[in-house]
């Protein structure tokens, strides 16, 4: 299988929100819709860089940043169910690459946020040198989305 990781299109949008709200909603049953997240309304406006793994033109993967001062914020990152695990290492792919253009800006502080219940997700973060930490150790501009209950740091790329 031949992954693509590139900048997002717009010819990506309807597999973008397909990949995401599909996974939000009816892998995890969370209670989000595409309306509760304007971030995915406009993404070329809300997102600093959106990367989409690709394969056969469709979207199978998707990370987003946003630059908030001195720090990042990865957002969005959705690999479908069944292009996940470390044989095809397309998460990993998608993060290398985030990290690689954030480092290029000159910043060493990155900051997530995700749901209790993507638990694969934070061991994935875990092995990727992030660490948990508490809402009250977030900086106050820190964009938190209704369903955040978990947090992961990584300073110093």
């Amino acid at each position: 299988m031949n992954i693509e990781i590139r900048p997002y299109q717009p010819s990506d949008h309807c597999d973008v929100v397909t990949l995401i709200t599909t996974i939000q909603q009816n892998e995890f049953g969370l209670p989000i819709t595409y309306e509760d997240q304007p971030d995915l309304a406009d993404i070329p406006k809300f997102f600093d860089l959106f990367l989409v793994a690709v394969v056969s033109e469709k979207a199978i993967g998707s990370i987003g940043l946003k630059i908030i001062g001195d720090f990042a914020v990865i957002r969005k990152m959705f690999v479908a169910q069944e292009n996940r695990g470390r044989e095809q290492g397309i998460a990993q792919k998608l993060l290398m690459a985030l990290e690689e253009e954030i480092a290029a800006r000159g910043i060493n502080k990155i900051y997530l946020g995700t749901t209790e219940f993507f638990t694969a997700a934070h061991r994935f973060y875990e092995r990727n040198d992030y660490l948990e930490i508490s809402m009250s150790d977030l900086p106050s501009d820190f964009p938190v989305m209704k369903i955040d209950t978990k947090f992961f740091c990584k300073i110093n790329l």
